[in-house]
């Protein structure tokens, strides 16, 4: 199976390389320095699942030298999605599924007028990874799973296809019939774990039992969870308490990415997160005073650090 991945960060670097070692022929698009530290040593993943080095690994910055490929699993920040979605049109054949796995919930509604509605599926990544330097990812943690499927719920060989390979891989993995659903039961999640350690600046092992700061954790889940049922996305009727477990089981020392960026001083992709959850509420007519707190807080870091 031939494999593109579109952004090679903690996401996808983590999930590539895996899908690498597997037997699946996987090339990299990316840029700048980790581009030129992958073509040059190779890509190495560490931390909780043990130590990974791809050598060679096929890496370029131009889409055009690649050709169509069987699947694209498209990584790259939200604020590029118009563009990166163009850019990759060369690798996208008629029978390619393109499977962002990004944060948010509208990436593929936002990819399907630039690729068409036959190439995109939808995708969760479950993953806590980034890079430390070019060429190296570390993993917090040995969680790792994805989920992917049709828009419409069907089961395609294409879908059967990709879950042997990730199987074969040695990750969770789950062709799904409801995607929508599990897209949003991650939102749930994402968008309050990365407004919560943004703001915080902290991991998670010292924030989600804080007798002061759970009442957040579970106030924001259950804002998004009602902004979901509003626009009529059948949740599960437990959807709380299966975030709140999976929030209860994450890696101590996980930050999500947002807050990594944030660290460092980058841009954010808070308007896609707490900012989407504000802005659906006031759409739907739903309350949502805890993403709003989240987003103006945060707001004047979304375009990096202020001068």
């Amino acid at each position: 199976m031939r494999i593109a991945v579109v952004g090679a960060g903690g996401v996808g670097g983590g999930f590539g390389a895996a899908l690498a070692h597997a037997g699946a022929d996987v090339t990299f698009i990316a840029r700048g320095a980790h581009l030129a530290a992958m073509r040059n040593e190779g890509l190495r993943i560490q931390g909780g699942r043990g130590d990974t080095h791809l050598v060679p690994t096929q890496a370029t910055d131009d889409p055009g030298s690649v050709g169509p490929v069987d699947v694209v699993l498209f990584c790259v920040k939200l604020w590029d999605v118009e563009s990166a979605g163009a850019h990759i049109k060369p690798m996208v054949g008629p029978d390619t599924a393109v499977i962002p796995l990004q944060n948010g919930i509208d990436a593929p509604e936002r990819l399907i007028p630039i690729l068409g509605p036959n190439a995109v599926m939808g995708g969760v990544a479950q993953i806590s990874a980034s890079i430390i330097k070019p060429g190296v990812i570390n993993q917090v943690g040995t969680f790792m799973r994805m989920i992917f499927g049709e828009l419409d719920g069907r089961v395609t060989p294409r879908g059967q296809a990709l879950l042997a390979l990730c199987l074969k891989a040695g990750f969770d993995a789950t062709l799904s019939e409801a995607i929508i659903t599990d897209l949003w039961m991650k939102f749930v999640g994402l968008a309050t774990n990365a407004g919560m350690t943004a703001v915080t600046r902290q991991p998670m092992g010292r924030l989600r039992d804080d007798p002061d700061l759970r009442p957040f954790f579970i106030s924001a889940c259950e804002e998004t969870i009602a902004v979901a049922r509003a626009s009529g996305i059948k949740l599960p009727p437990d959807a709380l308490a299966k975030v709140l477990d999976f929030i209860g089981h994450a890696p101590p020392a996980m930050k999500a990415s947002m807050a990594l960026d944030l660290e460092r001083g980058n841009r954010l992709e808070l308007p896609w997160l707490s900012g989407k959850v504000v802005e659906l509420g006031r759409k739907l007519g739903v309350a949502t005073p805890t993403h709003s707190m989240l987003y103006a807080v945060l707001k004047p870091y979304v375009m990096g650090a202020p001068a």
